[in-house]
């Protein structure tokens, strides 16, 4: 690709005198030119990456990891390149089009056939929205006794639907960026617990499979809480609202098609790896974690939160009241990722309906310019927030909708790939035999564990 001119402007060579007071004064550019480069890879991809963690991923990973120890750790590795495909196709479906998932699946299918799945990511999402906010709340009570259930679950919903309508798109995507490092609570206690590292390494590479119902409703979770449906749209309609940011498009519901450079292509598919690494990091080391922590002490069941933090204990063993701390741990954990994946989750449900209707949308305009979209996402938290008046077991509710996010993708998935292959979509840039096949093959094998779960419930 040809530098433009204010590249190679840039472009100065190095003094060999690193002392010079030329280099000096070329440092700071030096430096945020560093910076940028790093600012440009952490995007979407990262934050959807990180989001994939939610508090349904965190009690799904936890409960495999107690119930089967390291059994499924196999699967971190395995659904890397699957992931990895599935929302690079994602990415650049939004960076080529400028558009939503929903929108250009509605210029190439009837609306007849792009509702019904959007009605059913709306669902989904709600159902996960529940799940994570009483989630949240379960875990606020682990430090703040005293703060009532439901207190803190419409606190949680009316920060996060205010947050989301108030805040800018770049301050709050920056907010979500910092968010992630919750997360790494759970790398270090992987660590400390360790055990028999070849034994962890074989099974983090070697396939175990049990035919029984509960590790087929696990399997079928993990897939669900991994490769999400809420995480294409939200994926999509974040690599087109980057084309509004940087002015290729005055907004995501406009007609002309933005000018997308081979570099860009290559900065996206670097983003989404990146992402989607660090995505499979965190659930290798919650298996890991739990395994070495839960299951080595008896300890199977993940029924409530205080179970699933005790995950964390070995982290500050050391520690006066080491229980406490670990409470406090995994709450924050559960919080921060929380926040970060409700947006996200009632993000997708609006742009997804808001691509349907042709309303305007994004995160980068004001409540007035875009309300219809902002509606939903609000009644989305709302609705998600309504269900904890059900009185469900937090962690089973956040396991099962896993189990709901997998069933939605079959079919959601079936058309992203029809839509990743269209020349008149994408031109040249449709997808290349290596995503294909490992497109199909997630498609395959979801659609299938998915058939072997259910036929195991009704036996």
């Amino acid at each position: 690709m040809v530098d433009s001119a204010a590249d190679k402007k840039d472009a100065v060579p190095r003094p060999n005198d690193s002392s010079s007071p030329q280099d000096a004064n070329r440092r700071p550019h030096k430096t945020k030119k560093m910076q940028s480069s790093f600012a440009k890879i952490i995007g979407p991809g990262v934050i959807t990456g990180a989001s994939d963690d939610d508090p349904s991923g965190i009690a799904t990973y936890s409960q495999a990891g107690a119930k089967f120890g390291a059994g499924l750790l196999w699967m971190a590795l395995f659904q890397y390149p699957l992931m990895s495909a599935i929302q690079e196709m994602c990415a650049r479906i939004g960076l080529v089009t400028g558009n939503g998932l929903a929108a250009v699946m509605a210029s190439k299918y009837s609306r007849k056939i792009v509702l019904p799945i959007s009605v059913l990511l709306l669902a989904a999402n709600t159902i996960n929205i529940g799940a994570d906010i009483s989630a949240m709340a379960a875990s606020t009570r682990l430090i703040f006794p005293q703060v009532p259930f439901i207190a803190a679950s419409v606190a949680f919903a009316a920060l996060m639907t205010a947050a989301l309508i108030a805040v800018p798109y770049r301050r709050y995507v920056r907010v979500l960026k910092y968010l992630t490092l919750f997360l790494f609570a759970y790398v270090i206690t992987a660590a400390i617990v360790g055990g028999k590292w070849d034994e962890i390494l074989v099974a983090s590479v070697v396939p175990h499979v049990e035919f029984s119902a509960e590790f087929a409703m696990l399997f079928v979770a993990i897939f669900g809480t991994t490769i999400s449906p809420y995480l294409f749209f939200w994926q999509t309609s974040e690599e087109a609202e980057e084309d509004v940011d940087k002015g290729k498009k005055k907004e995501i519901d406009s007609p002309e098609k933005p000018r997308v450079s081979k570099k860009e292509v290559r900065l996206m598919k670097a983003d989404v790896m990146v992402g989607m690494g660090f995505s499979q990091l965190i659930m290798w080391s919650i298996i890991v974690t739990t395994a070495g922590s839960l299951h080595a002490n008896g300890v199977t069941d993940i029924t409530t939160v205080e179970q699933a933090a005790k995950a964390l204990e070995p982290l500050v063993n050391s520690f006066p009241h080491a229980g406490t701390i670990s409470k406090s741990i995994f709450a924050l954990g559960v919080i921060g990722t929380g926040l970060l994946s409700v947006p996200v989750l009632a993000g997708a449900s609006g742009y997804a309906l808001a691509d349907v209707f042709g309303w305007k949308q994004g995160l980068s305009k004001k409540f007035g310019q875009a309300r219809s979209f902002y509606l939903v996402i609000a009644a989305s938290v709302i609705v998600g927030l309504s269900l904890n008046f059900l009185n469900i077991d937090p962690i089973q509710a956040l396991v099962y909708s896993a189990v709901i996010n997998a069933v939605v993708s079959v079919p959601i998935l079936f058309v992203l790939l029809r839509i990743a292959n269209d020349k008149k979509i994408l031109g040249s840039r449709v997808n290349r035999r290596v995503s294909n096949v490992l497109g199909w093959l997630t498609f395959a094998i979801m659609a299938a564990s998915v058939c072997i779960m259910l036929a195991a419930w009704g036996r």
